[in-house]
């Protein structure tokens, strides 16, 4: 059962908000316009800069497949001192940086909106 507490307490600490393939396409293309990037420091990155979201390996990479599918991105193997394996790092194509920068934009339009909230009328009675 419900209470008003338990309402307060929701509000206080809201669960995280995990993004779908469309705002993690637009997410993803913020940070690799700024450097080239992998997996999960794109999922780090994301809880550092954006605590309220979350970021599913599922999603992330259906996005990034989707990015590659479309010739918007490439990945190359890197390797990084310390680790064994290389890493698959992301770029974007450079003919695809103007429309990238506009999906980014809609990324920066959604975080400093906070969800687009409907607007609530007073009633007139």
């Amino acid at each position: 059962m419900t209470s008003f507490e338990d309402i307060y307490q929701f509000f206080q600490s809201p669960p995280p908000v995990y993004l779908n393939k469309e705002l993690a396409v637009c997410y993803i293309l913020s940070v690799l316009l700024q450097r080239d990037s992998y997996g999960t420091e794109l999922i780090g990155q994301l809880e550092r800069d954006y605590p309220i979201y979350r970021l599913s390996d599922t999603v992330l990479y259906g996005a990034l497949k989707f990015l590659e599918d479309q010739s918007t991105i490439i990945g190359y193997w890197k390797k990084v001192e310390g680790r064994g394996r290389p890493r698959r790092m992301y770029q974007v194509i450079p003919q695809w940086r103007s429309q990238a920068t506009d999906l980014a934009q809609l990324w920066y339009e959604y975080t400093n909106n906070g969800h687009i909230r409907p607007q609530i009328q007073p009633s007139t009675m």
